[in-house]
């Protein structure tokens, strides 16, 4: 498997207009194959394996892999990969993620506050949706056409006078707008699709309402301002999650009794 360094994209006039739609149909721009994005998924994660010890609690896993078997059915089939591989980490970080590629890690320390396999079931789901709706290929993307804008205006603005102005603005809105690690627009993408997601496999959809505020609880307040947040604050998630949930359909599923395996 090549390595992350080692892989580099050719852009050409053609590439900087490969325009997408995410699954809530905002416009994206995709620089990077379904291939080049698992490979990166995959390197990425078999990395964080070596690394990270892996939970040997046995129940815990099952109980990962229930809930994330009882979603993955409702998740589109993706290209460049065709299964997902489920690993639970054992560490207190609140925190699980998804990679392309079909790579999904789970911290035991989000067990914490996600009290409920329908509150893990939102955070998994939640992940899943980063992977399905290609926001990492957008973020990388993203960082791609930053550095080629950063290098054209270098050679393009001769006069000193307006150059180091120019450049200043434009590193601000790299720092502050465009390559922010899943910006609030991906994170509320995902939090609504995700939602989607839990809902067809007939978890409670309610329960992404309740994981946010254990979430709030758990962060103590210390959460910075959103404006300055990669993510949306609890209470605009907890808002935009609550309307969602009423104009879902009731589900014709049942999800499995997951809890019993712990």
């Amino acid at each position: 498997m090549p390595s992350l360094k080692k892989i580099s994209i050719t852009l050409s006039v053609a590439a900087l207009t490969a325009c997408a739609s995410s699954p809530t149909g905002r416009s994206q721009i995709i620089l990077f194959s379904d291939v080049q994005m698992s490979q990166l998924g995959a390197q990425s994660f078999e990395e964080m394996k070596a690394e990270i010890p892996k939970t040997k609690n046995q129940n815990k896993i099952n109980y990962v892999q229930c809930i994330t078997d009882a979603l993955l059915p409702h998740v589109p089939i993706q290209g460049g990969f065709s299964e997902w591989e489920v690993v639970v980490f054992d560490s207190e970080q609140v925190n699980a993620f998804a990679l392309p590629g079909g790579k999904i890690g789970v911290y035991t320390g989000i067990m914490e506050v996600a009290e409920t396999a329908d509150q893990l079931a939102a955070v998994i789901g939640h992940e899943i949706v980063h992977v399905t709706a290609q926001h990492g290929n957008e973020r990388m993307s993203q960082a791609q056409l930053a550095n080629i804008g950063m290098q054209v205006t270098s050679v393009a603005l001769h006069d000193n006078d307006y150059r180091d102005l120019a450049m200043g603005a434009l590193g601000l809105g790299v720092q502050v707008g465009v390559l922010l690690p899943y910006g609030r627009t991906q994170e509320s993408e995902a939090d609504i699709v995700g939602l989607e997601i839990l809902a067809k496999a007939g978890f409670d959809p309610n329960a992404s309402v309740t994981l946010w505020q254990n979430m709030a609880k758990a962060s103590g307040g210390n959460q910075p301002p959103e404006l300055l947040s990669t993510h949306p604050s609890h209470s605009t998630r907890i808002s935009d999650l609550q309307a969602k949930i009423k104009q879902l359909p009731p589900s014709t599923n049942q999800a499995p009794d997951c809890e019993r395996l712990l």
